[in-house]
């Protein structure tokens, strides 16, 4: 099949180079966001799939709007038999979905219904499942609201963060949108209507959630943990500075008040319910270390009080 493929980050240039790699289809075009600022020094850096594209010759657009006509307009000129999305960061209007003969497929990591929006595998993961997916949906107008056309299992191990999860996704997300391709192409696939009475809404994350205190189940709080992890971090305040935790491990077996120190190699910490192991933590100001470091240089001791 002849494709355009929509997509911004790295998960979405994983995706077509995996359709380069089997070599049974066209990419016809490659529709992207802008380039933005990166690092510190504020670069202005091209966006992995445009890198992607680039590298392979492959026409690249980067409009900023799809409802104006004129990508209508290009999309018809490039008359592709169906458009691909993966993570483009907009929504199609009807007008675009109409123009391939196969209309357009997204893929979304998450079992839909489930998990809608923005940050799928992160609330997975906060929310403790112990399992989540990649779906490939034909697009409709609405948000992650198509029909389901292939879906593919992914299990969560107990102590994964969002990050790592996510890279496992998007192994599997990439092999799952292949199969996907050749069952529409050799017109062998069914489209399933969503129940949209079991939908969930997964919003993006923000700063101020990723803060925390002891006062909270252990579960709960080690959950919370791996999935700001990479972003944005969650963190517990001890004197008046923040100390990021990026490991944990829950301790279910362990008691105590919540906030007191029940040993320091490991550092664990009791919370409402059960203990937190904090296995690597990044003071403010400083290089992440491990837990039992960070506790000798505060002088904590066993049955000390970790106060906010």
């Amino acid at each position: 099949m002849k494709i355009l493929f929509m997509g911004t980050p790295e998960i979405a240039a994983a995706c077509l180079q995996a359709i380069l790699d089997e070599g049974r289809h066209t990419v016809c075009g490659v529709y992207t966001r802008a380039d933005k600022p990166v690092g510190r020094k504020q670069v202005l850096t091209a966006p992995p799939v445009k890198q992607l594209a680039a590298r392979c010759g492959i026409p690249v657009f980067q409009p900023k709007t799809l409802r104006d006509g004129e990508a209508a307009r290009q999309i018809r000129a490039l008359a592709p038999d169906i458009i691909v999305v993966v993570a483009y960061g907009r929504i199609l209007p009807k007008e675009v979905l109409e123009i391939p003969p196969h209309g357009a497929v997204n893929l979304h990591v998450s079992l839909l219904p489930k998990y809608r929006g923005a940050a799928p595998v992160q609330w997975s993961v906060i929310n403790g499942d112990a399992e989540t997916g990649v779906t490939i949906m034909q697009m409709d107008e609405g948000l992650d609201t198509g029909d389901i056309l292939l879906v593919t299992p992914v299990a969560i191990g107990e102590n994964v963060t969002s990050g790592e999860l996510f890279a496992q996704v998007t192994e599997v997300g990439a092999e799952t949108l292949c199969r996907a391709l050749a069952s529409i192409e050799n017109g062998q696939i069914a489209a399933i209507p969503q129940d949209g009475s079991r939908a969930t809404w997964a919003p993006p994350l923000d700063k101020a959630m990723a803060a925390f205190d002891f006062d909270r189940p252990a579960r709960q709080l080690h959950n919370l943990i791996r999935g700001c992890n990479p972003w944005p971090m969650a963190y517990f305040t001890c004197q008046g500075k923040k100390i990021k935790v990026r490991r944990s491990l829950c301790r279910p077996e362990l008691h105590g008040k919540p906030g007191s120190v029940l040993s320091i190699k490991p550092l664990v910490v009791a919370c409402r319910d059960g203990a937190l192991e904090l296995e690597e933590v990044v003071p403010e100001g400083s290089r992440p270390m491990e837990g039992s470091a960070w506790a000798s240089g505060r002088r904590l001791k066993p049955g000390g009080q970790l106060e906010a």
